[in-house]
């Protein structure tokens, strides 16, 4: 858990820092800056996306993936807890909905949050985690100044994904074979780069309800395993 613990603290000193520069940051710079991050966002997640070595299980598990999300109206939740925090925390004003559902979901779905857990869970190696932690820690003070208090509370949605991850890893290790693990990240990419695109477009795509395609890999070899097909 020690590397989540760092890339949590990481989230959280950068958004503080963030929070402080807000409304100091001119609005022209503050859009530019966001744009920039997001194609930074985008082109992270292709390159994860690209490592993919089943284009169809990746084009499946999209679509199943979004299918249940839809069903289950993951979007819409993420939005309610967010919108909740923002009524317990009204009185630090802004759009504390925005700022912690956009930071959840860049800084939870992804292929450095996904293998960084499983190597600290598996073999005690922390060390993806701790890049992971400094590319967020800058990213959060980037976006705590345009988005507000939001992003400090994605922290805890960092702690916990991560956290959940790592602690059951355990209990999976034998599921998770190298094949299963690079096409969860390459799902997963693919989601980031989605993020991107809502962060630079006026058009939304609603990763959230895209969430669980990340586990239909596992699935997917799961099954393949008990009927060897």
């Amino acid at each position: 858990m020690l590397g989540t613990v760092i890339n949590t603290l990481a989230i959280a000193f950068g958004s503080l820092l963030g929070i402080s520069f807000k409304g100091g940051i001119p609005k022209k710079y503050g859009t530019t800056i966001m744009q920039a991050v997001g194609l930074a966002v985008v082109l992270l997640g292709l390159k994860s996306a690209f490592e993919t070595k089943e284009m169809l299980l990746l084009i499946i598990s999209l679509a199943f993936g979004s299918l249940i999300g839809e069903f289950l109206r993951i979007e819409n939740h993420l939005e309610n807890l967010g919108k909740w925090i923002e009524r317990k925390a009204s009185k630090f004003g802004g759009n504390i909905s925005e700022g912690f559902v956009t930071a959840s979901l860049v800084y939870c779905v992804g292929s450095m949050a996904i293998i960084g857990s499983l190597e600290s869970g598996l073999t005690g190696n922390h060390k993806t985690l701790y890049a992971k932690s400094v590319i967020d820690g800058i990213s959060s003070v980037i976006f705590a100044s345009s988005m507000g208090i939001g992003v400090l509370f994605s922290a805890v949605s960092v702690f916990i994904y991560q956290g959940f991850i790592t602690i059951s890893s355990s209990f999976i290790k034998e599921l998770l074979i190298p094949s299963v693990v690079n096409e969860m990240s390459a799902v997963g990419g693919l989601l980031i780069a989605a993020i991107g695109v809502n962060m630079i477009s006026t058009i939304k795509i609603k990763v959230g309800n895209m969430l669980p395609a990340i586990v239909i890999p596992l699935i997917y070899y799961f099954l393949k395993s008990i009927v060897n097909f």
